[in-house]
């Protein structure tokens, strides 16, 4: 996209200048549908993760994607997808603890193999920072965990920094990158849950501070919306509540809801969540789903209108949310009983289906929409 860009700029240059009449330059690109990647994770420690590819021009899907294309396992787990650039995807497969990278077609080009129970990712265009549970990546070893940064060029590790007790989420603003703590080993490690939101240089991959969010076990993938994140906060499953945590990384204050945002999704302005609230003492969960304005800190029931909020009430496992920065479409999967198939939805902000439910494989997480575009006539 990037070399399309720059033919097409050129090209708007050279009419500038030229006094070529018979000269006519191409016509402009426009987006026309959005392709849709699911990260199915599987039964943990059974090495059956897969990709799921939605194909909105042709309205059929694949399951099994990455194998077809490859001829090779996906791996354990796969946790985490983001689009790093028009060309390039990373794919972190905690339990095989391999980042996997593929091009939009879903051909491999690559992948980073040192950064064992890897967790979440974000990038800058040089740049992939990596959150890891782990104690050691290659010859180095950490008493709790670490942020690791890989060159996108070579896929190496360059630079490392230890963080707090299993890292999970992780955001990158204004050049320092924003990792929350969970401590969610701390049923079978000597320490307790964390609380804390570490901020990291992502030049000199320096630690520079801990803010404390006083909100326990912030696990899960971070949205962001300007200088603003989106944290889940598990609590303890027991005595201890699910929280939302709302940080302003301009002003570093902290606002916290009385409701968790286990999925949560932006449209640059406002968050969307879906939380779910286990308790280990009833053995069930409470889901809430809620639309919140982090400049205002207010908060609304619903996602957009009664159609989505309804189908999500009606999921049995809801087990991801997702906005296109594309179309605005929201997509969302239901795991249904986590051992067998589940499905992907996707609606229009205005409540319509852009297709119907779709049956993906075990554990659907983590949603990502690639553009398809194409020239005006």
């Amino acid at each position: 996209m990037k070399k399309l860009f720059y033919l097409i700029t050129c090209g708007l240059l050279f009419v500038a200048c030229s006094s070529d009449p018979d000269f006519v330059p191409e016509p402009p690109i426009s987006l026309v549908s959005e392709n849709i990647l699911v990260c199915n994770q599987g039964n943990a420690g059974s090495d059956n993760g897969q990709l799921s590819y939605y194909n909105a021009i042709t309205g059929t899907i694949t399951n099994g994607w990455f194998r077809n294309v490859n001829s090779a396992k996906l791996g354990d787990a796969p946790n985490d997808v983001i689009q790093v650039n028009d060309t390039l995807i990373a794919i972190a497969v905690s339990g095989s603890n391999i980042i996997q990278y593929i091009h939009p077609d879903g051909t491999t080009c690559g992948a980073t193999e040192n950064i064992p129970n890897n967790r979440r990712l974000c990038a800058d265009k040089d740049y992939l920072y990596v959150t890891s549970y782990a104690h050691v990546c290659g010859s180095q070893t950490f008493t709790k965990g670490y942020v690791a940064k890989v060159d996108l060029r070579t896929k190496e590790v360059v630079a490392t920094c230890e963080v707090g007790w299993e890292p999970d989420g992780i955001s990158l603003y204004d050049g320092k990158l924003y990792v929350a703590n969970t401590g969610g080993y701390s049923y079978s490690e000597p320490h307790d849950y964390e609380s804390t939101v570490q901020v990291v240089d992502a030049n000199t991959m320096r630690s520079i501070k801990t803010i404390e969010t006083g909100c326990l076990n912030l696990y899960g993938n971070i949205s962001q919306a300007g200088p603003y994140l989106c944290i889940n906060s598990c609590g303890d499953y027991y005595s201890v509540p699910a929280k939302t945590v709302i940080l302003d990384c301009n002003t570093e204050t902290v606002t916290t809801f009385d409701f968790p945002c286990t999925y949560s999704t932006t449209d640059g302005k406002m968050f969307y969540s879906v939380g779910s609230i286990y308790s280990y003492e009833t053995g069930e969960n409470t889901y809430y789903i809620n639309t919140i304005d982090p400049e205002n800190k207010t908060v609304s029931a619903g996602i957009y209108n009664d159609a989505i909020t309804e189908k999500i009430k009606e999921l049995d496992v809801p087990y991801s949310l997702y906005m296109s920065p594309y179309t605005g479409n929201i997509y969302f999967t239901d795991a249904k009983d986590y051992v067998s198939s589940g499905y992907v939805y996707g609606y229009t902000k205005e409540g319509k289906a852009v297709f119907n439910p779709q049956k993906v494989l075990i554990c659907p997480g983590n949603i990502l929409a690639l553009p398809n575009y194409q020239r005006q006539q």
